[in-house]
């Protein structure tokens, strides 16, 4: 196309381009924007170099003139203008997230980059957003790199889940490029990697605050007998291998343990366990468990300072396991007055999605803290955003792509966006209008109408207006200080709130409505009818 272009002479035309998506992801009526800060970095570096002209001659055709490849040496990013919303806004279909500015070619040339940096990082932000929703308060960390699209895919799902909401992740890379938290556990490997107790090269421990080292072993096997009638068990079929793990595992990150405990049994008895009520839970008889050899350890690491961190449910019925570790934390803490044991984390993993957690919610677990892989960084719902970036004017006319589907009719011409407000501080609609149109004011009544459906229009008296696309890049530079990715992080999470509760709920979500001024409504209407071919029927 560069070359037809410069061939044709187009080389001094001026294009506009706008960057936007047709349709919210995963059934929902939202999308967090993200990427930007990538999309800039691009453009500070967009040019060819030598190798890459090189390479271009051999590839291309032959006939190609040799003055194109002259001119693709002084091609770069210094004529181009992009405004775009900030990173971390809410937006929805047709309200461009980018406008971009520039010699034709130019900004042509652009167009396969900025969509492959905004399409993954939104969909990716958007997804973990959802997830934040769903868990509420509860922790989130990403343990998706195993699964990734590759490490380049793993890179940005972890680094664009952290800016949907998730407090950290395990990809360590990330961590260090990002300053994003990192978090993880050991995996089933490292229980099976031990058989006995004999097979412990260390049992000793120093306590936190000084002191003669102690047999942590020896700790751990008291208070398990000890711990066992509690619950009503008078003989136990457990694994030592587990066990001696669990030790080694505690001696090495004594302030930092988190066990996983279902490698073997989480819990199982030889006889059927007891239900009280919904929340007492009393086992008997002969008793298999990592969760009594978990909280053995624990108790015996609180004998020399430390306090474990908690326990990873990979595996089984995630709310009933959960209400049993929690009962069993619970009866511990009042036995033997430890209130901080009660509140010991229980993170479940396990193949977790969106629907997985708002199951959950409905069946009362105990859980608080997910571990989710493969749903959030692959997108599982949902593989693609389908941003689109299509010529909206060019020398200053204004460009308009008709199609029999009105969804994929484009919005001609250079456009800015706004997002008027409520009293209550809800956003109403988004109102796209013609940049030659003053803005709309705050307190004065704005008309907005339907782009396609004549009857659907409404009066907004905004309590307060946002101007959606702001300059981003001119003159070859960053035109404004790029926030950090803990700012973008809040920027969301303020984004969301805005929104009413019906637009973000996971079931039949309420569309938020885009609405085009009565001068863009006419405008678009007119050029349609102009550029649409009369049919003839015979």
């Amino acid at each position: 196309m560069a070359y037809a272009y410069w061939k044709s002479g187009k080389t001094k035309d001026f294009a506009v381009f706008d960057l936007f998506f047709r349709k919210n992801p995963f059934q929902g009526e939202f999308t967090i924007f993200a990427g930007l800060e990538e999309c800039l970095k691009f453009l500070k570096k967009f040019h060819y170099s030598a190798s890459d002209i090189e390479y271009l001659k051999e590839t291309l055709p032959s006939s190609l003139e040799d003055e194109f490849f002259e001119y693709l040496k002084t091609v770069s990013a210094k004529d181009v203008k992009l405004y775009a919303m900030a990173e971390g806004s809410v937006a929805f279909p047709r309200v461009p997230l980018m406008r971009i500015e520039g010699p034709l070619i130019i900004v042509q040339l652009l167009e396969t980059t900025l969509l492959t940096l905004v399409n993954y990082a939104s969909l990716m932000a958007t997804n973990a957003a959802r997830y934040r929703i769903a868990a509420g308060s509860m922790k989130l960390f990403e343990f998706g790199l195993r699964r990734a699209q590759g490490p380049d895919g793993g890179l940005s799902a972890s680094k664009y889940s952290y800016i949907g909401g998730f407090d950290g992740t395990s990809n360590v890379l990330a961590g260090k490029l990002f300053n994003i938290p990192v978090k993880g556990t050991h995996a089933h490997a490292y229980i099976t990697s031990f058989n006995d107790f004999s097979e412990l090269r260390n049992v000793y421990l120093e306590a936190k605050d000084g002191g003669p080292p102690r047999d942590l072993l020896e700790l751990a096997l008291t208070w398990r007998t000890n711990i066992l009638p509690l619950f009503n068990v008078f003989s136990l079929e457990t694994s030592e291998g587990e066990l001696a793990a669990l030790i080694s595992f505690a001696i090495a990150f004594p302030d930092g343990f988190m066990a996983l405990v279902d490698t073997y049994e989480v819990q199982r008895y030889s006889t059927s366990m007891n239900r009280i009520n919904s929340d007492t839970f009393k086992p008997r008889n002969k008793y298999r468990s990592g969760l009594i050899n978990f909280c053995a350890v624990a108790l015996a690491l609180n004998d020399l300072g430390y306090r474990a961190i908690g326990i990873r449910l990979d595996s089984g019925d995630l709310a009933y396991l959960s209400n049993v570790a929690r009962h069993y934390f619970t009866e511990i803490a009042v036995k033997y007055n430890l209130s901080w044991f009660e509140n010991l984390m229980i993170m479940a993993s396990n193949d977790i999605n969106e629907e997985t957690i708002l199951s959950l919610n409905e069946q009362g677990h105990k859980i608080n803290c997910f571990g989710i892989g493969t749903h959030l960084v692959t997108c599982q719902r949902q593989p693609a955003l389908g941003c689109v970036y299509k010529m909206v004017e060019l020398n200053g006319y204004p460009r308009i792509k008709l199609s029999q589907d009105v969804g994929k009719v484009t919005m001609p011409g250079c456009k800015d966006a706004y997002r008027l407000y409520s009293e209550s501080g809800h956003a109403l609609v988004d109102l796209l209008q013609r940049s030659v149109e003053p803005p709309p004011e705050v307190n004065e009544k704005v008309l907005c109408r339907h782009p396609f459906e004549e009857s659907k229009r409404a009066y907004v008296i905004p309590s307060r207006v946002e101007k959606l696309l702001n300059l981003q890049w001119e003159n070859g530079e960053i035109c404004q200080e790029l926030p950090t990715l803990q700012q973008i992080k809040e920027k969301v999470q303020m984004s969301l709130k805005t929104l009413r509760p019906d637009i973000k709920r996971n079931l039949n979500p309420t569309p938020f409505k885009v609405a085009v001024s009565d001068r863009l409504y006419t405008f678009l209407h007119d050029l349609w009818l102009k550029n649409a071919p009369i049919g003839e029927l015979s």
